[in-house]
C-alpha cells in the first residue's frame, strides 16, 4: 500500500492549477453544480406532448415515505375502476396498505431470525437482515402479496395520517423494537419458545402500527357521488370483496420484467433474491431478465392498449425533480469538471453506482416512426414536482436507467412465454436486485 506524501500532493496541486479551473470553481462553489451544469437543450426536447397519452386521474401524494411502489400498484388498480364508476379522481387507501406491509414485513423478518438463530449474530446474512428490518419500500410481487391477501379499501376509508406520511421516526421505532426482538429471540431457550415468544411480539407490534396509522377496517360502506352527482351506495363489504367486484384487474396475470446486463445474470432467466419479501407463504420476488429492447417492446405493447405500466428505475441519476426530465442530457458533468462518467449500465450495477430506487407509472410515449424518443410518467411526488406532478423520461434515459418493467403475460413473446414457469435463480439478499423502491 502506498499512502499519499507531501510530493505527489503537490503535484496534483499543480496539475489543478494548470488547468486554469477557477472561474469553474467560483461558480459551482456559490451556485451548486446543477445550475451550472443544466443543459436548457434537454428541457427545450423533452416537451410534454405524446402520440399514445392515457389520461388518468389526479397526482397523489407519497408525501415523506418510501411507498412509490405502494402508489404507483394502487394508481395503476384505480384507473379502470374510476372509469366503470365515472369518479375521475377516484383513489384507493395507501395507507391500508401500509400497515399490513409492515405488519407482515415484521413476522417475514422475525421468522427469518428464528431460522437463522444458529448463524453468528456478526455474519454478513444476520448483519443484512438487522439492518434494516422495516423498510418502506417494496417491489411489485410485494404488492401482490397484499392485495390478494387484503384486498383494497378506497381511500377515504383509511386516509392518510401523520406518521404514514412522515415515516422517520415510525420506522426508527418499529425498527428499534424488531432488534430488540430479534435479541430476544436468538436467546430463547429453544426454538418452540422463540415461536412462543414471537407471537407475544406480533401483537404488541401490531398495536403500535394500531396507534401510529389507524386499525384497518374488517368492513366498510363505500357511499360516493360519482360525477354525474349520482348517489351510490354498497353497504357492509369486506376489503376482499371491494377488490372482487370493483377492480378488474387480477395482479397475479402480471409478471415483473428486468433489463440487468450484468456478467451474472444472463437474458431469457429467471431469478429470484432469498431474504426478501414481505410475507411468509406470500408469493416471491420473480424477475426475468430480457434484453433492453425486449423490455421496452412490452412496454410499448402494454401503452398501446391504454394501460398503465407499473415501473422501477433509478430515478435520482441526470434528472430534475423541479423541471420533471429525466435525460441522461440534462445535466453536463463532464464538460463541467472536465471528467467522464464512463460506466455501462451493467457497470454502474456490478460496482455499486446504480440500483432501482423508484416506482412509478408509463401512462403515455411519443413515437416517431413508430420508434419512441420519450415517456410520460406519473409521479407520486405530488402536484409541484415535475409538472404538476407528472415527469418526462428521454429514451436514453429509459436505456440507462430504467431496470424493470411489469407487465401482462399476454403481451409476452415465444420466447418469453415459458419463463414465469422456470426455476429461478437465488440471487442472495444484497445483490443489487434486491434493492426495493423507496425513494421519497
Amino acid at each position: 500500500m502506498k499512502a499519499l506524501d507531501s510530493n505527489t500532493l503537490s503535484e496534483f496541486g499543480k496539475s489543478y492549477q494548470s488547468k486554469n479551473r477557477d472561474v469553474v470553481t467560483n461558480a459551482i462553489i456559490k451556485n451548486g453544480l446543477h445550475a451550472i451544469a443544466e443543459n436548457r437543450n434537454a428541457h427545450q426536447q423533452n416537451i410534454f406532448a405524446f402520440s399514445n397519452e392515457i389520461k388518468t386521474g389526479k397526482i397523489t401524494m407519497q408525501g415523506r415515505s418510501g411507498r412509490c411502489w405502494i402508489f404507483a400498484g394502487l394508481n395503476l388498480l384505480r384507473e379502470k375502476m374510476a372509469k366503470d364508476i365515472e369518479m375521475k379522481d377516484f383513489e384507493l387507501s395507501q395507507t391500508y396498505h401500509m400497515f399490513y406491509d409492515k405488519l407482515e414485513k415484521a413476522n417475514y423478518f422475525l421468522e427469518n431470525i428464528i431460522l437463522t438463530r444458529k448463524e453468528k449474530r456478526d455474519s454478513r446474512l444476520v448483519m443484512w437482515l438487522l439492518k434494516d428490518p422495516i423498510p418502506d419500500g417494496g417491489q411489485w410481487d410485494m404488492f401482490v402479496n397484499l392485495v390478494e391477501k387484503y384486498g383494497v379499501v378506497p381511500q377515504n376509508i383509511m386516509p392518510e395520517t401523520y406518521h404514514s406520511t412522515n415515516t422517520l421516526l415510525l420506522n426508527r421505532l418499529l425498527s428499534g423494537k424488531l432488534r430488540e426482538y430479534a435479541m430476544h429471540l436468538r436467546n430463547a431457550s429453544g426454538e418452540s419458545a422463540a415461536y412462543e415468544q414471537k407471537m407475544a411480539f406480533m401483537e404488541e407490534f401490531y398495536l403500535l402500527l394500531a396507534t401510529f396509522l389507524g386499525e384497518p377496517p374488517a368492513k366498510f360502506n363505500f357511499e360516493y357521488a360519482n360525477d354525474n352527482d349520482e348517489y351510490n351506495i354498497h353497504e357492509n363489504i369486506t376489503p376482499q370483496q371491494f377488490l372482487k367486484e370493483y377492480i378488474k384487474i387480477d395482479v397475479s396475470d402480471y409478471v415483473s420484467v428486468i433489463n440487468a446486463p450484468a456478467d451474472d445474470k444472463p437474458f431469457l432467466q429467471s431469478y429470484t433474491v432469498d431474504y426478501l419479501n414481505n410475507m411468509v407463504a406470500g408469493k416471491p420476488i420473480f424477475y426475468m431478465n430480457v434484453d433492453n429492447e425486449t423490455l421496452k417492446n412490452l412496454t410499448l405493447k402494454q401503452l398501446n392498449e391504454k394501460e398503465p405500466v407499473w415501473f422501477g428505475c433509478d430515478v435520482g441519476k441526470w434528472s430534475d425533480r423541479n423541471s420533471g426530465v429525466m435525460d441522461t442530457e440534462t445535466y453536463r458533468y463532464d464538460q463541467v469538471l472536465d471528467v467522464k462518467f464512463d460506466l455501462s449500465k451493467g457497470e454502474r450495477l456490478m460496482y455499486g453506482d446504480s440500483l432501482l430506487t423508484h416506482a412509478m407509472l408509463f401512462t403515455g410515449v411519443n413515437l416517431i416512426n413508430g420508434k419512441p424518443n420519450r415517456w410520460k410518467v406519473e409521479n407520486s411526488w405530488g402536484e409541484k414536482a415535475g409538472n404538476k406532478g407528472f415527469f418526462v423520461m428521454s429514451d436514453n434515459w429509459f436505456n440507462q436507467f430504467n431496470y424493470q418493467v411489469v407487465v401482462h403475460k399476454k403481451y409476452f413473446q415465444q420466447d418469453l412465454l415459458t419463463l414465469p414457469d422456470q426455476e429461478p435463480i437465488h440471487l442472495p439478499p444484497w445483490d443489487p436486485m434486491g434493492s426495493l423502491a423507496l425513494v421519497q
